[in-house]
């Protein structure tokens, strides 16, 4: 799959938010509810507007003090957003009152034109963690997005970046924020976020970029008037969650390049990844639930160097392929999910119990965003860690939850 990809899927997740914001979902069957001639969503909107200077961390010797250093580590970034909340008269809004999601785009700059000054679009979610007084609470925020206009590395036009390989990368932001209540209809936001870029080893090099920094925005919302023509609950009805097993099942697919570490070479193509995850878990409360993974993934570039076949003519090494039992891998991972409207994320953490060489051996991390287009169908867009550094490929599936 090419990097380009990244852009389409992340437009696929915003169609699917306004779809399901739209389509919103039913009330359980223990609500009482009074149906009338409609069924329009009820959601109030907000617009926001946020600045965010970061310090780019030393992560790479491009970066570093030293000779090799060739940038600085200043990073600024203006973003504009849009969301939407469910309001409280729905049934998502009553389960979870204080969160709200939408897009945003930004521009970004690093003051270096061989890295480029890419343009982000996003989704994003924000909720709240602790209300620390009647107008100030503490919350939380991701985005998770493509960013293109990258300057990619070029051995002949730009070789000065050895960073980003891709004119396309993913981007990802956590932020916790101090959300001061200014008015009704406004507040400021003021706290820490932290950033990372990369293409998710599609394509090389893949060093990745990482930020942190002092994050400041305003937020104006602009309150929809209830119509008598929707579903409403009865007063005083209140959403009922019954804490229960479900079982999700997620088929994925993604290609990588491959690099061979210890002698600094970059096999030549992309390799296929395709993989298979049955994950029982337990829903404790309408915010987590939590189980075990069985994950089994075929990767086409694994332990290739152990399987070398000598020079050719033009002195690139060439390699056997490697036996199925050297390519094919089946973990078990513990999971945990954060749950909310449209979208939950996932995270786990698992090692390998039937592999066959060294690329697959030991721990491997997730994280994965499901995107839900119905109640138990969604999207699901991950990325694999191995040993908590080693970069290892995307996982852009589709998911199924049963019960």
């Amino acid at each position: 799959m090419k990097n380009r990809y990244l852009f389409h899927l992340l437009l696929s997740i915003i169609w699917l938010m306004g779809h399901t914001a739209r389509a919103q979902y039913t009330a359980q069957p223990t609500e009482t509810i009074q149906p009338t001639d409609s069924i329009r969503p009820i959601v109030n909107h907000r617009i926001g507007f946020e600045v965010r200077p970061d310090y780019v961390l030393p992560t790479h010797r491009m970066l570093k003090s030293g000779e090799h250093k060739k940038m600085e580590n200043k990073f600024y970034g203006i973003h504009l957003k849009y969301a939407f909340q469910y309001a409280a008269d729905t049934y998502l809004g009553r389960l979870y009152p204080n969160t709200y999601q939408g897009i945003g785009i930004s521009y970004n700059t690093f003051l270096n034109s061989s890295i480029g000054n890419p343009i982000a679009l996003y989704v994003f979610q924000n909720s709240r963690i602790a209300q620390l007084s009647r107008r100030l609470s503490l919350n939380y925020e991701w985005n998770f997005g493509a960013s293109f206009g990258w300057n990619p590395y070029n051995v002949a036009t730009n070789p000065e970046n050895e960073i980003v390989g891709s004119k396309i990368n993913a981007y990802i932001n956590l932020d916790f924020l101090l959300a001061w209540q200014v008015s009704e209809f406004w507040s400021l936001t003021g706290g820490i976020g932290f950033s990372h870029f990369s293409n998710g080893n599609t394509n090389y090099p893949n060093a990745g970029l990482n930020t942190a920094g002092i994050h400041l925005g305003a937020k104006h919302r602009f309150t929809t008037s209830l119509s008598r023509n929707a579903y409403r609950f009865n007063k005083g009805a209140e959403p009922l969650f019954a804490p229960h097993f479900s079982c999700d099942v997620v088929a994925y697919g993604a290609t990588r390049k491959q690099v061979i570490v210890e002698e600094g070479y970059l096999i030549p193509g992309y390799f296929g990844i395709a993989g298979i995850n049955i994950n029982p878990m337990y829903n404790f409360n309408r915010y987590l639930r939590a189980g075990i993974s069985l994950d089994s993934q075929y990767d086409e570039s694994a332990n290739l160097k152990d399987n070398k076949a000598g020079l050719n003519e033009q002195g690139e090494i060439r390699f056997y392929r490697p036996s199925f039992r050297e390519q094919f891998s089946v973990g078990l991972s513990l999971r945990a999910e954060l749950v909310m409207p449209i979208f939950s994320i996932n995270f786990g953490i698992g090692h390998n119990v039937l592999y066959r060489g060294s690329d697959l051996k030991g721990l491997y991390q997730i994280v994965a965003l499901k995107t839900h287009i119905t109640r138990d169908f969604y999207l699901h867009t991950g990325y694999q860690l191995s040993k908590f550094h080693t970069p290892k490929n995307l996982m852009l599936g589709i998911g199924y939850r049963f019960h």
